[in-house]
């Protein structure tokens, strides 16, 4: 499976759930760790287990299993799919650490381009 359609997986599974102010980063040129980050904001605790659940599930369908999952039960779960890593938040964890505003800026690693 490619990247571009793990990544159309994952936004559609976020979206049907609810997730709010879905954003993807493109960091192909930034970072070698991966092609695409996934951003995403639940309400509440409950909702963002949901969120990561539901990606879990859907992207079992294709036989696609994540490498590792972190932060279970803690507000803020990273899903990391290789080249697509999901990012699911509370929406304070989400202004205080700013991911989108981090990567936007890095500068693009010369290596990679």
């Amino acid at each position: 499976m490619t990247s571009e359609e793990k990544l159309q997986i994952i936004i559609e599974s976020v979206d049907e759930i609810k997730a709010e102010q879905i954003e993807h980063l493109d960091v192909r040129s930034k970072t070698s760790i991966a092609d695409y980050f996934v951003v995403c904001s639940g309400t509440s605790d409950r909702h963002v287990e949901s969120i990561a659940d539901r990606v879990f599930e859907r992207m079992a369908t294709h036989r696609e299993k994540p490498l590792r999952v972190e932060g279970e039960r803690s507000g803020w779960v990273l899903q990391d799919y290789g080249d697509i890593i999901l990012h699911v938040m509370r929406e304070e964890q989400r202004q205080f650490y700013d991911l989108e505003t981090l990567w936007k800026n890095a500068q693009v690693d010369p290596n990679l381009v």
